[in-house]
């Protein structure tokens, strides 16, 4: 069975670029262009990893990390960011907010696979 990954940015070429990464990897695929569309995606497809961007309109990926961790059924899954945000105060937020592990854009497929398995462990 495919490790399914929820991908969450409002760009479609990021969405793209890191889609294609992780189904080159093996991974199946679901995405969202928001925090909000991305709850409902985890409520009908369970994935077993969230990667998403920070900012984003209607919601962006902390708050929809503080909605996952909130809920008993969604407060497992593991959040990777992956976002232009590089400050080291940024990494301790999102640490704080529940994310797991901090990929910086643009970023590698290496990065962001590597960042993933590690979470998934």
């Amino acid at each position: 069975m495919s490790v399914k990954i929820l991908v969450v940015d409002d760009l479609q070429s990021e969405l793209d670029l890191i889609s294609h990464y992780l189904t080159e990897e093996g991974y199946t695929v679901v995405t969202a262009v928001n925090g909000a569309e991305a709850l409902e995606k985890v409520q009908q497809n369970k994935p077993d990893a969230i990667v998403t961007d920070w900012m984003m309109p209607k919601m962006g990926g902390l708050d929809l990390t503080r909605k996952l961790r909130k809920n008993p059924e969604t407060a497992g899954i593991p959040v990777v960011a992956c976002t232009a945000k590089n400050r080291d105060v940024d990494r301790m937020w999102a640490t704080k907010q529940g994310v797991e592990a901090y990929v910086t854009k643009p970023c590698t497929q290496q990065d962001l696979v590597s960042a993933l398995r590690a979470v998934m462990k």
